[in-house]
């Protein structure tokens, strides 16, 4: 079998100081500069799985039972899930959790089709101000949570995992072949707060802190 590139839609215009293959991705570990600001993490390689069927309610990909309520998300274990509508919800597997895929004729893997990023900082919501009129800072929404919205007009799925101060962050994928564009215009929006790419290190240590 011939192994074959996967090449991720996030490019920061930046060359990472030290990278990791793993399952035909190469992967940012470490960004140069990585401190002070925002962290924008391209976490394209993460699988990401879309789950559909008429009742959800016994479903649980990677043993993680999926909310009941859309908009509802869990996190346990590196297993990231979704409710997005009646009979659909969104499967993240985040670093660090090696679990077998399902097999359920009923999940699609999507990870080559969408890109995928997580934002991380104190700063994160009065960024996502200027580019999307989602509310992150609701007091009725208690992280984790989803929201099925425009960023930049592009239709995306943002999961909020924190919205506690030094650690608040969250997770945004959409299609792909927006992907050039998106980080051009979120990179853009992000100066003022000092945006600067990290690698899935510093993701993986804000995740565990969580």
């Amino acid at each position: 079998m011939v192994d074959i590139k996967r090449v991720s839609p996030v490019s920061f215009g930046k060359s990472p100081k030290r990278t990791e293959v793993r399952d035909n991705w190469t992967i940012a570990m470490e960004y140069d500069g990585e401190g002070q600001g925002l962290s924008i993490v391209d976490l394209s390689h993460v699988t990401r799985l879309d789950v559909q069927t008429g009742d959800l309610s016994g479903v649980t990909p990677f043993g993680v039972a999926i909310p009941e309520v859309p908009g509802q998300s869990v996190l346990k274990d590196g297993i990231l899930i979704n409710r997005m509508n009646g009979i659909q919800a969104s499967v993240f597997q985040l670093p660090g959790n090696s679990a077998d895929l399902p097999t359920d004729v009923f999940v699609t893997e999507t990870t080559e089709n969408t890109l995928c990023v997580a934002i991380m900082g104190k700063d994160v919501f009065a960024f996502m101000e200027k580019v999307t009129n989602l509310d992150f800072l609701d007091p009725k929404m208690t992280a984790p949570f989803l929201f099925q919205g425009p960023c930049c007009h592009v239709p995306c799925q943002i999961i909020t995992l924190s919205k506690d101060g030094e650690k608040a962050g969250l997770i945004l994928t959409c299609s792909r072949g927006y992907g050039k564009d998106m980080i051009h215009s979120l990179l853009d929006a992000g100066v003022e707060f000092n945006m600067k790419p990290a690698g899935e290190e510093k993701f993986s240590t804000w995740a565990a802190s969580l």
